[in-house]
Parts: C-alpha cells; structure tokens; sequence
C-alpha cells in the first residue's frame, strides 16, 4: 500500500472481498451476489474450498486455545481478522480467561461496522481499520495502545491472510513478518497459515483468478516452502508447519482436508 494512502470506507458490493467470500463459506450472511458469484467460479477448479475454509477457522480455534491454555498469553493481535462469526477470537480466548484482551485488524470496511457492532459490549476488545501491512500504524494506535502491552508476551495472528498480499521487499508477508517479529516480547507467539499449492496450474488459476475478482487485491497462493520462511527467528512449536486440519485436531474423527489441490498450511512459532 502506497505511504500516507488511506483506506476506503465505502463497501462496494459490486466486487468481491476475500473476507466476504470467506463469510460466504463459513455460512456466514455479510456478503454479496458478487461475493457468491465470484465462489462459483473458484469452486469450479478448486471444489475443497468450503471445507478448506471452515478447516481453517477451527485451526484458528484451536490455536487461540492452546495459547491461552498452555502458554498463558493474555494479548492478541488478529490481522486479517475477517467478518465476526461464531467462536471469534475474543471469545475463545475469554472463556479460558476472562481477561486476555483482543485487537482485530481488517482492511474491509464492512469488518470494521460489523465487527464494532459486535464489540461495543465488550471494552478488552477493539477493530481497527489499517492494511495489515502498516506496522507502524497498528501497533501506534489508540486502540492498540490501550489494550496491548508490548513489552509482555502477544499472540500474533495472520491467519489466511498473507496469500492476500503481494510478494514485496519492504510489504510483502515475509517484510511483515519479520517487522513484527522484531517488535514482540521474549515468550511471545506467532501464528501463521496461507494457501498453498503444489501445482503449477492451480497455482496459477487461483492467482489470477482472484486478482482479477478483487480488481487486485490479492497476493498469491504459494509453496509451503515460502510459508516455511515467514518463521525464521521463532522455534516452531509441534506439530510443525502442516496442512491446518491436522494440527493437533481435538478428536481423533476430527474433519480432515478431502482433496489437495490447494490447502491452508502453516503452525506455530515461539519467539524465545
């Protein structure tokens, strides 16, 4: 995103969002005709999407859990947090401990009126308006400031997120990353996922594809190889960098991804 460029508040139903799209899969109701338009056509070559969706937001689940319950982290940082739907992140977290305290961050305008609506009961949680890709933005902000400290442990969530945006030196996700990276505690706890293929040809599809449906605002599904370096300076906690469904599932009969043309894969990191 250019320097000093502001976001639009304007919701423009005509064309597609990844966050409404993926409202869309998860059977969520704050999206559009193009939002659902634009699903058809992916599911066309890529039929696994709706369960690669809901796949991930159960990863999203656990992980927030396992963090609250097993590592005591009370703060957390959702970029690309998306629509609210059930079990957000918020909620989760709150009902181990009452008192971890939540900042989402979106780019989609329509994630800032919902996601607020949603919240205004709540004051250890907040929605901010900012591209994931200004750093300095969201961890200076109001909001941010005043439930957020940084010099204690903070989960950090990007979640589906970075196939989002485009590959960059100063912007691209593993810039991101690491700009983050460099900001948080000792014992604090990253938790990254994006889609990834290992198909040229799908690869490639979704790629265009997508770009074209968000008039570019899209980045590219990538390698798990590429995923594996968003991580370096953090200890990759087990099961490892894995297709999302299997990272350490509640039950043994816990849904699985049926095809792999593409996946959610990634995991974990602790930055010691």
């Amino acid at each position: 995103m250019e320097p000093g460029k502001q976001l639009s508040t304007e919701i423009n139903a005509e064309v597609p969002t990844a966050a409404r799209m993926y409202d869309f899969y998860l059977g969520g109701k704050d999206n559009y005709a193009a939002d659902r338009a634009a699903v058809a056509e992916l599911d066309k070559v890529v039929p696994s999407t709706r369960q690669l969706a809901l796949n991930n937001r159960r990863f999203l689940q656990r992980a927030v859990k396992v963090i609250a319950a097993e590592y005591g982290v009370r703060q957390f940082l959702d970029h690309g947090s998306g629509l609210p739907t059930q079990n957000n992140v918020h909620q989760v977290a709150q009902s181990i401990a009452p008192d971890s305290r939540v900042v989402y961050v979106d780019n989609d305008p329509m994630v800032l009126v919902h996601g607020r609506a949603l919240l205004d009961q709540n004051d250890r949680t907040a929605v901010i308006h900012a591209d994931l890709r200004r750093t300095d933005e969201i961890f200076a902000h109001h909001d941010t400031r005043r439930l957020i400290d940084f010099s204690e442990p903070v989960a950090v969530l990007f979640n589906s997120v970075f196939h989002c945006i485009p590959d960059d030196d100063t912007d691209g996700p593993l810039a991101v990353a690491r700009r983050v990276r460099e900001r948080l505690a000792p014992g604090s706890i990253m938790v990254m996922c994006q889609l990834v293929s290992e198909d040229p040809k799908v690869r490639q599809f979704v790629t265009d594809f997508m770009d074209q449906a968000t008039q570019g605002h899209w980045g590219r599904v990538r390698e798990k190889k590429d995923v594996a370096e968003f991580f370096e300076g953090l200890e990759i906690l087990d099961p490892g960098l894995v297709e999302v469904s299997t990272w350490r599932p509640d039950t043994e009969v816990a849904p699985r991804q049926p095809t792999q043309e593409w996946i959610e894969f990634g995991g974990m990191g602790l930055l010691r």
